[in-house]
């Protein structure tokens, strides 16, 4: 999430706090300035920023012993702009960039490929492309994106499994596979984390993470792990009544997550316009909803 205080403006002090708590917690990379951190809501200044602080945070981690993680900045808006937030990210030392799609335009294929290699070729960053919205590939664009130096993989934000599974197949039969990763990028993707990882795609990014990383991670070690029995009893009890609080209103994939950050404790602020806030009943649900998930996975494992 990113941090705004009183007065709506970015708060660099709580976000080095709330980036910190997260790589202690666990986290495998930090995600800034993306989809969850209002990349729509920043200037440029504030993006830059932003991602410095998340670089330094990771630097200070390792720095006392612990594992460096990656972090990996939000791109997106018309070609030039893209780039310009690319090389905005590379000077701030991130370490790869989430592409999202190109505003507002429709476009086909080859447009697509342009714009993605054209936003590769400009800075020495990783690249993962994120299909969502107005981005959405055939498999062979896919496959020879997969083959375009510095993109390494694919964020699936659209949940068509059949795409995706014709997208794995293109890429393993061009030869591209090698390296090149999926990631489940749907909103609270660990609903449709075992049908993802049917398709052999393990890899997904948890905005539950950012006010509930206990869940999020006693998550990932069960569906890592294999162990289907705790993965249900965490869906039925925490995510689907999550993801059905979710869907009550628009823009909640940020804004009741950042509710949820407020709720443990750190005051991150409130969203950025065009987003609004939950209303009252539903965050009260939500805090419910946090309480149930420690107990599901309190002391002793889940239980």
């Amino acid at each position: 999430m990113t941090a705004y205080g009183p007065d709506g403006a970015l708060d660099l002090a709580v976000y080095r706090t709330h980036v910190r708590r997260g790589i202690e917690a666990g986290a495998g990379a930090v995600f800034a300035c993306c989809g969850t951190g209002e990349f729509h809501a920043l200037t440029p200044e504030e993006f830059h920023d932003c991602v410095t602080v998340a670089v330094e945070e990771a630097a200070a981690v390792e720095a006392a012993g612990g594992v460096r993680v990656p972090v990996v900045a939000g791109a997106g808006y018309g070609t030039a702009l893209a780039i310009q937030y690319a090389k905005l990210a590379e000077q701030a030392g991130a370490d790869g960039l989430l592409a999202m799609p190109p505003y507002l335009v429709v476009a086909d294929q080859e447009g697509l490929f342009r714009h993605y290699t054209a936003l590769a070729g400009a800075t020495g960053l990783d690249i993962i492309v994120y299909q969502r919205d107005n981005a959405v590939f055939a498999p062979g664009t896919v496959a020879r994106l997969a083959q375009v130096p510095g993109i390494i993989g694919l964020k699936d934000g659209l949940g068509d499994l059949d795409l995706m599974q014709r997208i794995v197949s293109a890429v393993r039969e061009a030869g591209a596979e090698e390296g090149f990763r999926y990631f489940n990028g749907l909103p609270t993707a660990e609903l449709t984390g075992l049908a993802y990882r049917a398709i052999g795609v393990t890899l997904y990014s948890s905005a539950v993470f950012c006010f509930v990383p206990e869940v999020a991670l006693a998550f990932h070690r069960a569906l890592t792990a294999g162990e289907d029995d705790v993965v249900n009893r965490l869906l039925d009890g925490f995510f689907r009544p999550l993801v059905e609080l979710r869907n009550q209103g628009r823009g909640y994939a940020v804004s009741l997550v950042k509710a949820g950050v407020r709720l443990r404790g750190l005051d991150v602020g409130e969203v950025r316009a065009p987003l609004s806030e939950p209303s009252a009943e539903h965050v009260k649900e939500l805090t419910e909803l946090i309480e149930r998930g420690l107990e599901l996975v309190g002391e002793g494992g889940v239980r």
